[in-house]
Parts: C-alpha cells; sequence; structure tokens
C-alpha cells in the first residue's frame, strides 16, 4: 500500500497540471501499474493523499487516583 500512495504523492501534482489529453495518459499509466479502477484512481489522484493528522489525544480518566487505587486493591 506504501508504494501506492508514493506513486500518488508523485503522480498527482503533474496530473492536476495537465491538460485533458495528457490526463488521460497519465490516468492509464496509473491504472496498468497499480490495478485501480478508472473512477478510482481519478479520484485518488486528483485528491492526493490527505495530511498526516496528529497523534490521536490518549483518552480522558475516568477515575481519579484515590478510586483508582481502590479498584486496583479489589
Amino acid at each position: 500500500m506504501t508504494t501506492r500512495n508514493e506513486l500518488i504523492r508523485a503522480i498527482s501534482a503533474r496530473y492536476r497540471q495537465s491538460d485533458r489529453p495528457d490526463k488521460g495518459r497519465i490516468l492509464d499509466e496509473f491504472m496498468a501499474v497499480t490495478g485501480y479502477s478508472r473512477k478510482h484512481a481519478m479520484r485518488a489522484l486528483r485528491q492526493g493523499l490527505p495530511d498526516k493528522t496528529d497523534a490521536t489525544r490518549p483518552r480522558r480518566r475516568i477515575y481519579d487516583d484515590a478510586v483508582h487505587e481502590a479498584l486496583v486493591v479489589i
């Protein structure tokens, strides 16, 4: 999957700047390499990859320390 993502990153800028005939050729090459359907390839190249989001935040604490220690004792 990472190689497909690398391909999307490499080709999407060129795809967006191309005119219609060139987009068709780029799409044909991309489909042959990745095996994506035409519609999926068009959508992937048009949108590009989403930016990496920040790491997920830790879960909110349900119990305070006193209750947690009491539960550990049990």
